[in-house]
């Protein structure tokens, strides 16, 4: 089947649904590294993608804004950046698969029982959650701004840039 829009699991609703021994068949998580770029380096400036909305962001959609932020980010600073995911997707998304097309009407049940299948996984993210960090240096601040700029475009809740720097 396809994947189904972020608008269908955007919205936070219902009870939290974590427990993955209790399940079976649940999907991986799709990010593959939460931290990119110089690991071991001392950078002074954080610059932090924080949501204005509570939301839950799937996990492609947080992979895809990771790898937009360090395409900019490696094409501008090189080696003079780390970038960190903040949040780990333990939400998991259900779904229940109807069958269509013609003579469906035969072999499904409806509603009956639609408790769903896992299909993917999300984070819970509250008003002011930060989901990504680039930590870099004075020198390229302006270039950690465009990468999460870029990368902002990938979510499905409005965000906002807030700057740190170390005193």
């Amino acid at each position: 089947m396809t994947r189904k829009p972020a608008r269908m699991y955007r919205k936070v609703e219902g009870q939290v649904y974590t427990r993955r021994e209790y399940m079976g068949g649940v999907p991986n998580c799709r990010i593959s590294q939460f931290d990119t770029g110089n690991l071991h380096g001392e950078f002074p400036v954080a610059l932090s993608l924080g949501t204005e909305e509570a939301a839950q962001v799937r996990d492609i959609a947080l992979e895809a804004a990771r790898i937009s932020a360090v395409r900019v980010m490696e094409k501008a600073a090189l080696n003079e950046y780390h970038l960190k995911v903040r949040r780990y997707p333990h939400q998991i998304l259900r779904e229940h698969k109807m069958a269509m097309g013609a003579g469906a009407d035969r072999i499904s049940d409806g509603m009956r029982a639609a408790f769903g299948k896992p299909v993917g996984h999300a984070v819970r993210a509250e008003i002011g959650s930060e989901l990504l960090t680039v930590y870099t240096t004075e020198a390229h601040v302006e270039d950690a701004k465009e990468a999460l700029r870029k990368a902002s475009h990938k979510l499905p809740c409005p965000t906002r840039v807030v700057v740190t720097r170390a005193s």
